[in-house]
């Protein structure tokens, strides 16, 4: 099992989601409802609130599954990390 303050740290993966913003893809690549997705990224702040939870941000970096740039793309791996931060995310509301 991850310590809750790792999990938490594994959120940040998911602001590499805004790069999108910064560098976004061409209006004809495929995948434009996915790149919502870089918006969770900012949901990984839950994590000051909710021990772990900020894991569920690395969501974000999910947008960048499909960039044109390679290496953007190589960043979208990172948002496979989410489902460590749903487990936490239950665990609070279980309580």
């Amino acid at each position: 099992m991850v310590p809750a303050q790792l999990a938490g740290l594994l959120g940040l993966a998911g602001l590499a989601g805004l790069a999108g913003l910064r560098a976004p893809c061409a209006k004809t690549q495929a995948g434009r409802l996915i790149r919502l997705l870089g918006l969770l990224g900012l949901g990984g702040l839950a994590g000051f609130w909710i021990d772990g939870a900020g894991a569920m941000g690395a969501a974000g970096a999910l947008s960048l599954w499909n960039h044109q740039n390679p290496r953007l793309a190589k960043l979208g791996w990172l948002g496979w990390l989410f489902p460590i931060g749903s487990y936490y995310i239950l665990a609070h509301f279980w309580r």
